[in-house]
């Protein structure tokens, strides 16, 4: 038998090209018939892949600053309720911000600031919450008197606990202390209007509102040390008590 002649017999170049084809994964990275993931198209030996480009800085997302102080700040007001303030250090609130110490250090100057603001932030919800309620009230002595309310219930103490804390720093640190002048200032004026107004509706009874105020908050601050101690044990109603006679007694005798 004679050999087939080049014209005769198959191409096996042609052959090969058309099983590459038909079986194997095309270049575009297509499944074979027989169902088999493709593989990646594999570089020319000597050929090397492009480098992957970093993301143009112009690009990034950053969140801005008040944003990530916000976060930090708010990350620190349960580490103060859990620890108090002089047990909390700035590897603590980077931790539970999720950020890192040089985050933390770039957006405050210290620990004692980020503290400070924390304080500020709860105490200032705590209060706004009051204030709502006693602006909502039909009088100035029926706003007087669902202050009295909001100040003393069960879940009250955590607050009391927050602020004695804050209170204590402001001996150490004058960052603490300006911001406890500052709220002491707004929470003065707020009962001052409360009594202004019922005076101006004919329920009270005050010459000095001012100075009314001041002796009305520090009333408030020892009978919520006293609960807070527990010595001798003093309940929520019998807190609440205690200031009602004195509004009585200043505002209505």
């Amino acid at each position: 038998m004679t050999s087939p002649s080049p014209s005769e017999g198959p191409d096996r170049s042609g052959c090969a090209e058309q099983a590459g084809r038909t079986e194997g994964p095309d270049r575009a990275g297509h499944a074979d018939r027989s169902g088999h993931a493709d593989r990646p198209e594999r570089p020319e030996r000597g050929e090397r892949k492009a480098p992957r480009r970093a993301v143009d800085a112009s690009r990034r997302t950053r969140q801005p600053t008040e944003v990530r102080r916000r976060l930090i700040v708010e990350a620190a007001v349960p580490l103060i309720a859990e620890r108090g303030t002089a047990a909390v250090g700035v590897r603590e609130v980077a931790a539970a911000a999720g950020v890192s110490v040089g985050t933390v250090t770039y957006h405050f100057e210290s620990v004692q600031e980020v503290l400070s603001e924390a304080m500020v932030l709860h105490i200032e919800r705590y209060y706004a919450a009051l204030s709502e309620a006693a602006a909502q009230a039909t009088s100035g002595a029926e706003g007087l008197r669902l202050l009295i309310d909001a100040l003393f219930t069960d879940d009250t103490d955590r607050h009391w606990r927050m602020w004695f804390d804050y209170w204590n720093a402001g001996e150490r640190d004058q960052t603490f202390a300006r911001g406890q002048a500052e709220r002491y200032e707004t929470w003065h004026a707020e009962i001052q209007a409360l009594v202004e107004r019922g005076r101006d509706e004919g329920d009270f009874r005050c010459d000095d509102p001012a100075d009314f105020a001041l002796r009305f908050s520090a009333l408030a601050d020892g009978l919520a040390l006293r609960r807070l101690r527990q010595v001798p044990t003093l309940s929520v109603a019998d807190a609440r008590r205690h200031l009602r006679r004195f509004v009585d007694a200043e505002l209505r005798g």
